[in-house]
């Protein structure tokens, strides 16, 4: 081999190793200086804190406080189901499968969140369903689960972040009232509007819309009504109440068949995914995120379950993470999940790669100080720092996500704070300073 090809190649490799060495001492500087903010924090000590940092560039873990230790992730839990979606769902959403038979169109839910939700606004199986000259038939009972997701809180039975679990979603499945007149609101499906009733017990205070535990019966106090007024109760799902939806919707009368699903069932393409996906992330979803693991179990079974989907999601694709994950439900709301900082890590890794477009995920995710859950946790700024997701329950406050740097730099974070009694905002205050910490000087 002629020398200078030697001397070459005795270059490349020095200039690798010292590249390598740069890099290493780059990253135990940083190790350094952000453990001392850490052991500084007088904050931090008060409960129990998991972080992570990692390099994206070297796929090495910057720095690591306790982040082996099992946390409560709150709604980090829809980073799986974020990532779930992009590995299984198709680019269209299944918004039905059904069959045409004779003079009738028979059809089963998918568990698509998307059918005249609120944000996304999806009409496609309402236009299907409208345009169709047959009779109309609904076949439930593709869904095993409870109308709660497991370990979920029975007193927040009537508040919007919790609206129950159905094969078949319709607007969300929850009842909207708004402003009309000083002395009327708007209801919306108006086939609830009978369902409503004036307190005349309760003159005082703001207006609210209550709704008893077991049944579709709502009150709200005797007094004015504000111009500004927008409130959404859960209601209570049954099949009749799917079919009275639907046909108070629709505008034509839907009946119900006992059918399993034949193996020659039609699929309707609905929402685009993406789209669906975002408006789960930035307001933090939780209807949308718990029927994304039903449309995930449709596209492997006959079934709709979470149970199976999480386990068919974690034997099949989630071998690469570092501790094993106890996973129950899609949003977060319940207390028995339990996932790692590191764990969070190396998700964000493989969605990174897996989306394969940076502009296009960072728009699907909260943005700090500009959108989403993280929009009034950063200081406004011409150009967001920090990209990832919230996750909050009592003495629980999260992020995770990436954090971009003024030196060019891009690093996974993963930010897991439980057990605390202190105000949440002081919890929230602490995590921006380091992480800004972070942005600013690494």
């Amino acid at each position: 081999m002629p020398i200078y090809k030697i001397h070459s190649q005795l270059l490349t490799l020095s200039l690798a190793c010292v590249l390598v060495i740069s890099s290493c001492s780059t990253n135990k500087m940083i190790s350094k200086k952000v453990a001392k903010e850490f052991k500084n924090s007088t904050v931090i000590k008060q409960y129990q804190v998991g972080f992570a940092l990692y390099n994206m560039d070297d796929k090495k873990m910057i720095f690591e406080k306790d982040a082996e230790k099992y946390f409560s992730p709150a709604s980090n839990t829809k980073l799986y189901t974020f990532f779930a979606s992009l590995k299984m769902l198709p680019e269209q959403m299944p918004a039905l499968k059904y069959i045409e038979r004779n003079d009738s169109l028979i059809f089963w839910g998918t568990g698509d969140p998307s059918f005249l939700q609120f944000a996304v606004k999806d009409k496609s199986a309402y236009n299907f369903l409208h345009a169709s000259n047959r009779k109309l038939f609904f076949a439930p009972g593709r869904y095993s689960g409870a109308f709660f997701g497991d370990g979920w809180s029975w007193d927040d039975y009537d508040y919007y972040y919790q609206p129950e679990i159905t094969e078949m979603p319709i607007m969300d499945n929850m009842v909207t009232s708004t402003y009309q007149s000083p002395g009327k609101i708007n209801i919306s499906p108006k086939v609830f509007a009978h369902c409503f009733e004036v307190d005349s017990s309760k003159t005082t205070g703001g207006f609210q819309v209550t709704r008893d535990f077991l049944t579709n019966h709502f009150r709200y106090p005797l007094v004015a009504v504000k111009p500004n007024y927008n409130q959404q109760n859960p209601y209570k799902t049954s099949v009749q109440t799917t079919l009275e939806v639907l046909s108070d919707t629709l505008h034509k009368s839907v009946g119900v068949v006992k059918m399993k699903i034949p193996v020659n069932a039609k699929t309707l393409p609905g929402a685009k995914r993406d789209s669906v996906l975002k408006h789960m992330m930035l307001p933090s979803d939780n209807f949308i995120a718990e029927h994304l693991l039903l449309v995930c179990s449709n596209q492997i079974s006959d079934t709709l379950s979470t149970t199976k989907a999480i386990q068919h999601i974690t034997k099949n694709y989630l071998s690469f993470l570092p501790d094993k994950v106890k996973w129950a439900d899609g949003s977060g709301l319940s207390r028995q999940n339990l996932f790692t900082p590191r764990d969070n890590i190396y998700l964000l890794d493989s969605i990174y790669h897996l989306v394969n477009n940076r502009e296009k995920l960072f728009d699907m995710l909260p943005a700090g100080g500009k959108s989403g859950t993280l929009r009034n946790a950063y200081p406004k700024t011409n150009q967001p720092f920090v990209y990832g997701k919230t996750g909050s329950l009592g003495g629980v406050h999260n992020q995770s996500g990436y954090v971009l740097t003024k030196k060019g730099k891009t690093y996974i974070y993963s930010f897991m704070n439980n057990n605390f009694i202190n105000p949440t905002s002081e919890v929230r205050a602490e995590m921006v300073r380091i992480m800004t910490y972070i942005h600013e000087n690494f």
